[in-house]
């Protein structure tokens, strides 16, 4: 019964050889906005991923075996994002994704662009559902580098602060030290001043 089903649908059954045409498989119908993305992607590039105002998304699908990198590029005064470029391993929906997404994040803040979800980018792009992951790793990718920016600048700033913090504590130091003892807040130190007493450890 299998093996006659199967015939029939390759046509080749008893008196159905000569007159019927072989299956034909039907391509996936994409939508146009798909279509277009894919044959004319934006921003397709990369930006030197150790600039401090560079933000890196490096993710991927175990699934279906989709690379996405994304990343965008703040400006240090107005913290907008003034421009965002990507590559892309993977099928066309997975490449019209990225390069709407691309388009999406810029002039935005880092806050704006985490409200962008998946659901936006599949409907924009009419994905069908067995696509949807395509859309979920743009939205992964654009989080993934906000958190890569935001992490160098927060790194930035704390390696500014540092001198500028141990200068304050020195400055307290010997002010401490000038009335007398190691950090006394007496104006006047006795020899036998608590202060001069070394630390004590109880176990």
């Amino acid at each position: 019964m299998l093996r006659l089903a199967s015939k029939r649908l390759l046509g080749l059954a008893t008196g159905e050889a000569a007159s019927s045409r072989p299956l034909q498989i039907l391509p996936r119908l994409y939508h146009e906005n798909v279509i277009d993305h894919y044959n004319n992607p934006r921003n397709v590039g990369s930006f030197d991923k150790n600039d401090p105002n560079v933000g890196t998304g490096l993710v991927g699908a175990p699934a279906c075996g989709d690379v996405m990198k994304l990343q965008i590029k703040i400006d240090e005064k107005s913290g907008k994002i003034v421009d965002a470029c990507f590559k892309t391993f993977g099928c066309g929906s997975a490449i019209a994704s990225s390069s709407v997404a691309t388009e999406w994040v810029k002039g935005k803040s880092t806050e704006e662009v985490l409200t962008i979800k998946n659901t936006e980018i599949a409907k924009h792009l009419s994905l069908p559902p067995v696509k949807l992951h395509c859309s979920m790793l743009a939205e992964d990718a654009i989080k993934a580098a906000v958190k890569d920016v935001e992490a160098k600048r927060a790194k930035l700033n704390g390696s500014e602060a540092a001198p500028a913090e141990k200068a304050a504590n020195a400055d307290e130091m010997v002010a401490g030290e000038l009335k007398g003892g190691k950090n006394c807040e007496e104006e006047t130190c006795l020899e036998d001043c608590v202060c001069n007493l070394e630390p004590m450890v109880i176990t």
